[in-house]
């Protein structure tokens, strides 16, 4: 039996900057995760899944990822997309930089 399904944003990498970035209603391409367009249509969500896969100029690696609508916006679901969210790993810059605190100064 096949699983329900669930809500989903686009989103996929940059061409040029490599940032994570999610398909909006309005069909530009955003880095804030809230701003994402949430699909909650499976017939839906893979149209526009292969309209923003035929724009690899602007951003590649495109897929489809789980989140949860929120009051705020949609959340991801699983840790990888959470992950993603918050930037680079190796070290302090872009992202993580302007969110950095002081007790990792």
């Amino acid at each position: 039996m096949p699983r329900p399904f669930t809500p989903k944003v686009v989103t996929g990498n940059a061409l040029l900057e490599g940032d994570v970035v999610y398909l909006a209603e309005d069909d530009s391409w955003t880095r804030e995760l809230s701003r994402a367009e949430v699909l909650t249509d499976e017939a839906h969500a893979a149209v526009r899944l292969l309209d923003a896969q035929r724009r690899p100029n602007e951003a590649v690696g495109v897929y489809l990822a789980d989140v949860a609508p929120e009051a705020e916006g949609p959340e991801p679901t699983h840790f990888r997309e959470e992950f993603r969210r918050t930037g680079p790993s190796n070290y302090f810059h872009g992202k993580q930089a302007q969110r950095q605190s002081p007790e990792f100064s």
